[in-house]
């Protein structure tokens, strides 16, 4: 069920609802700015080689990709302000473990904490604003959610990477601390709570089906232990083959017979496997390489969040009128661009004719795509479905960075290799292969994804751009 009141953007609720779920959500974004600058420091501090570092990033998206689904739809069933209130929680208590990691198991180990945290608040707050928002408003308030969340991201290049030049790279973990008490404060008192009215019990076998196939995957992949990824794909087979039989899946394949929602996670798949891999490596490139410190390498992708955070929501409200298919189609393709640019980066290049280009191409292309993808996804899903909806859509992004993570360092050599010039080398060839992945979701989105501004039979239209007759009688089929 939705909220007795459903809330209007602009209102009092609204700004309340808007800054909880953009300061919890926020804590997640933050951690994985702040930790891709920190990753150079902690190699150094911890004593570990690219390997390490790949655990450090895939170790939390295992455990977010496996239970992201598992969040969602037991945020359905108890509630969705009680589930990211949980969530807040047990994201900054495994943030407080990841501060005090005496080496890089440990690290990895509380990586994964993190990641059971953020399973169950990241689908929770696009969860509560669906389910909260009137329908006609909902790609606005996911426009600002998206664009508000990009002042996160803003701040952690400066905040962390100063933290990590002056004082250490454990730090950046406490900074989640005075957030996400913030972010619980204003959950509690100002937050309507929702649920779903169908009564889905916890899919635990999934859960462990989902979370053991992705964490021998990535272990077979990141090890090159042929036999233990085969294992893990085998275990992948076996959950959907119990998904598709179960009465209350944890991932309900009919959700799937929508083209738009289909479409969309197949844009997310291709889109954010480039974004997960780019923001591992450039980052790291940009200090081993070009010799900035911390703060200046986080700090040179400045013009990534600030497009994302002066554009997303028009974008949100672009869509809104015109439909999703053209933003999601053409911002891929910038996002392409920014990655080829991004290949240009090399020992001495400079940062106004290699990074800047590169980085503000990079930006404009995601601030013209996050939003009418999210808001498309959110929009194919009934009311009672959006937790598991915004689930099954952040599952598939992670599951992306987790699998171009594990797979692409070592398809251009880059297994325990961090001399500056044949590290600059191989990312170069890695940019390739993301641009070539960001461009394939640009098509994926023309194909898939209809250009009517209504993407549900039960959403009202832009009375601007009404869909047709016809394109109508297709929805509601």
């Amino acid at each position: 069920m939705t909220v007795a009141d459903p809330v209007r953007f602009g209102t009092s609720t609204a700004r309340y609802v808007i800054a909880a779920t953009v300061l919890g959500s926020g804590i997640a974004f933050l951690d994985s700015t702040v930790v891709n600058v920190a990753l150079p420091a902690i190699a150094e501090d911890l004593d570990t080689d690219v390997n390490g570092l790949q655990w450090t990033i895939d170790a939390y998206l295992v455990t977010l990709t496996a239970l992201l689904l598992f969040g969602g739809s037991i945020g359905d069933r108890y509630g969705r302000k009680r589930v990211f209130i949980w969530g807040l929680i047990a994201f900054t208590v495994a943030s407080v473990f990841c501060a005090v990691a005496p080496n890089a198991t440990a690290l990895a180990i509380a990586r994964a904490g993190q990641g059971v945290g953020a399973a169950f608040l990241v689908p929770g707050s696009l969860a509560i604003i669906s389910a909260t928002f009137v329908p006609e408003e909902r790609g606005r308030a996911i426009g600002a959610w998206s664009g508000l969340s990009g002042i996160s991201t803003a701040i952690g290049p400066f905040l962390g990477g100063w933290l990590i030049d002056a004082v250490s790279w454990r730090w950046v973990f406490l900074i989640n601390i005075p957030l996400a008490a913030v972010a619980v404060a204003i959950t509690i008192k100002h937050v309507p709570e929702t649920r779903s009215s169908s009564e889905r019990a916890p899919d635990w076998i999934g859960a462990v089906l989902a979370a053991s196939g992705l964490a021998l995957l990535a272990w077979g992949l990141i090890e090159q232990q042929a036999a233990v990824a085969i294992a893990g794909a085998i275990a992948l087979v076996v959950f959907l083959v119990v998904e598709a039989r179960s009465r209350m899946p944890m991932l309900p394949l009919r959700l799937f017979r929508s083209r738009a929602f289909s479409g969309a996670n197949g844009t997310t798949l291709a889109v954010y496997g480039a974004l997960g891999v780019t923001m591992f490596l450039v980052v790291v490139e940009l200090q081993e390489a070009l010799d900035y410190s911390a703060l200046e390498a986080g700090a040179s992708l400045l013009p990534v969040t600030l497009l994302l955070l002066a554009l997303s929501s028009r974008a949100g409200a672009l869509a809104q009128r015109i439909g999703p298919r053209w933003p999601m189609t053409i911002g891929p393709l910038i996002v392409a661009a920014g990655m080829l640019l991004f290949a240009r980066i090399e020992p001495g290049a400079s940062y106004w004719t290699t990074v800047f280009p590169a980085a503000t191409a990079f930006g404009l292309g995601l601030a013209l795509t996050v939003a009418p993808l999210t808001a498309t996804v959110l929009g194919a899903v009934g009311d009672d479905d959006v937790g598991i909806g915004s689930g099954v859509n952040n599952a598939v992004a992670r599951l992306a960075g987790l699998l171009t993570v594990a797979v692409l360092p070592a398809m251009v050599g880059l297994e325990s290799n961090l001399d500056p010039v044949a590290f600059s080398d191989a990312v170069d060839e890695a940019m390739y292969w993301s641009a070539g992945l960001a461009a394939l979701g640009g098509l994926i989105a023309f194909f898939t994804v209809r250009s009517c501004a209504q993407i549900q039979a039960h959403v009202p239209a832009d009375l601007s751009q009404p869909c047709s007759e016809s394109e109508r009688a297709k929805l509601a089929s």
